[in-house]
């Protein structure tokens, strides 16, 4: 799990994003946010922080998920990052 952690982070910090940032936190917001949801694409938000939303682009199969795009909303500035590439 800590080469999954690390691959999130390093794919937001790629995005120019600013601030200090936990991957094994993103992954378990995503568990939290998808818990109880049925199959399908979903857009949801996070508010990852007191002035930051994360908005999470992701779609839910039976046992796993797809983090497609990740769109992080700060006072610093907007942040998109794609997981599909």
């Amino acid at each position: 799990m800590e080469e999954l952690y690390k691959a999130i982070e390093e794919k937001i910090k790629a995005s120019g994003y600013p601030r200090k940032i936990s991957g094994e936190d993103v992954y378990d917001d995503i568990c939290d946010q998808i818990d109880g949801k049925e199959n399908g694409s979903y857009v949801l938000l996070s508010k990852f922080d007191d002035d930051v939303i994360f908005e999470y682009h992701i779609s839910i199969m039976d046992s796993e998920f797809n983090l497609g795009i990740l769109t992080m909303r700060t006072p610093e500035g907007v942040f998109e990052t794609d997981f599909d590439k």
